[in-house]
């Protein structure tokens, strides 16, 4: 880029990018990008720079870029009605017929959905929710909330905290002391390298049952996971894992939030992963899929029996003291309903767990015996790689190498592929938009393993 450019100068003098080396960015030594358009799985920047995708923005853009159908929408009801408030009983045809819409695709036994703006921003809902329930049923000790290590929950205060991530918690005086964590469902990374996967999950459970006994059950009020680990390392649960940690969630009263900001609407082969992996929640979390990120729309969707409860409440105290400005915003709510439309009319959710599936198996064919690569895993639209400097030991690289940091810039350099660095850990993840094709699935794996080559040789 021209040092007189004009934008990039605007760029460093002026943005405040998220998730950025800033001194760096300012002081222009890392790469600043313009993305001027996008169709289907490729974006391209300013430049004329053509590049696939294969992360979906950040496992956001489900149905893919450049569709008009929402862009449409979005115009049709910014003519009709750009915004009002949905307190006190106000709302839309989009935000009402939106509602409509993810109860009948949800998991059974759920209620109603409240708006909000983002998965981090539902998550605080999901939360105060909890406190809420817990005080109206005069418990007011049970506050707690148990997350899981590597777990991603969100950025804010609260869910910062619920995040299981040392970026997330560092320096940032988190997490706060009403979250506590417990032992991700890491197979990989197990800490007793002859535990067998059915062993693994017996260890988890014991985990979870020792800070349960430590802290006290009549002080947790809710267990919060994803599906599948997103963040985290795109980390799919063992073999029965979800049905032995519901069964002490049940014996504790214990509520259950799954947070399917990244699973939900198709990323795993069907609508939800709750009902991939037989979870019955209490709160789910919705967001990213549920536009495709066209627009900003997160959910708290709240299960019946809660939902008895939120009412006894304003039946008892008044309105709820819970709402944002945005929430239900009916530009967000009119993209939610041509995005779920889209889904259903292009039969995206079968192609994301069939090309997902291929995906996996030819990544796993291509670099399942390269000597630096541990692991290869996925569900769904959802693969890793996770790279180990001695994979018979189990040896991992030093933090120091970036191994996983200099695929993915090859990948990006040589290929023109986008592929995610995961943190903690040499992980390259890949969550493509779920229209990607065979053919588009075999340039990301064919990429990948040029990279591998001449990073690792």
């Amino acid at each position: 880029m021209l040092k007189n450019d004009q934008l990039d100068q605007w760029d460093r003098d002026s943005f405040f990018h998220p998730s950025t080396h800033l001194a760096q960015h300012a002081r222009g030594e890392s790469p600043s990008r313009v993305i001027k358009t996008a169709s289907g799985v490729y974006i391209e920047d300013r430049d004329g720079t053509r590049l696939l995708d294969a992360f979906a923005g950040l496992y956001c853009v489900n149905v893919g870029y450049g569709r008009p159908e929402i862009a449409e929408a979005i115009a049709e009801q910014a003519r009709e009605l750009a915004y009002y408030h949905a307190y006190v009983g106000h709302g839309t045809e989009a935000s009402i017929t939106l509602a409509k819409m993810i109860l009948d695709r949800a998991p059974a036994n759920m209620s109603k959905v409240y708006f909000g703006l983002g998965g981090s921003d539902a998550n605080e809902t999901n939360v105060k929710l909890i406190w809420y329930y817990n005080n109206i049923l005069g418990r007011p000790e049970k506050k707690k909330i148990i997350s899981r290590w590597r777990g991603y929950h969100g950025s804010g205060l609260v869910t910062g905290s619920l995040t299981g991530l040392e970026l997330f918690h560092k320096k940032f005086d988190l997490p706060l002391a009403q979250v506590i964590h417990t032992e991700a469902p890491y197979y990989y990374r197990r800490a007793d390298p002859s535990q067998s996967e059915e062993q693994f999950v017996a260890h988890c459970v014991a985990e979870l049952e020792a800070l349960i006994a430590r802290e006290g059950a009549d002080t947790i009020a809710a267990f919060i996971g994803e599906p599948v680990m997103g963040t985290g390392g795109i980390v799919p649960p063992p073999a029965g894992y979800w049905q032995a940690i519901q069964k002490v969630l049940k014996k504790h009263d214990i509520l259950l939030v799954v947070d399917e900001v990244v699973t939900g609407f198709g990323r795993l082969g069907c609508m939800f992963g709750s009902d991939h992996y037989g979870l019955e929640p209490d709160l789910i979390t919705i967001a990213k899929g549920l536009t495709s990120a066209y627009a900003p729309l997160s959910g708290s969707i709240v299960g019946e029996r809660m939902w008895k409860v939120l009412e006894r409440g304003t039946d008892e105290n008044g309105p709820i003291g819970h709402g944002w400005t945005y929430s239900a915003h009916p530009i967000g709510a009119a993209a939610g309903v041509a995005n779920l439309r889209l889904l259903d009319e292009l039969n995206l959710v079968t192609n994301a767990g069939e090309v997902g599936a291929y995906l996996k198996s030819c990544m796993t064919e291509a670099l399942g015996d390269h000597p630096h690569v541990g692991d290869i895993r996925g569900e769904g639209m959802l693969c890793a790689v996770e790279f180990v400097k001695d994979r018979d030991s189990r040896t991992f690289f030093d933090t120091s190498d970036k191994i996983g940091p200099k695929v993915s810039a090859k990948l990006l350099e040589q290929d023109r592929i986008i592929a995610r660095a995961m943190p903690q850990g040499d992980i390259l993840g890949f969550a493509p938009p779920f229209c990607l094709r065979r053919d588009e699935a075999d340039l990301v794996v064919e990429g990948a393993v040029r990279a591998v080559r001449s990073v690792l040789g």
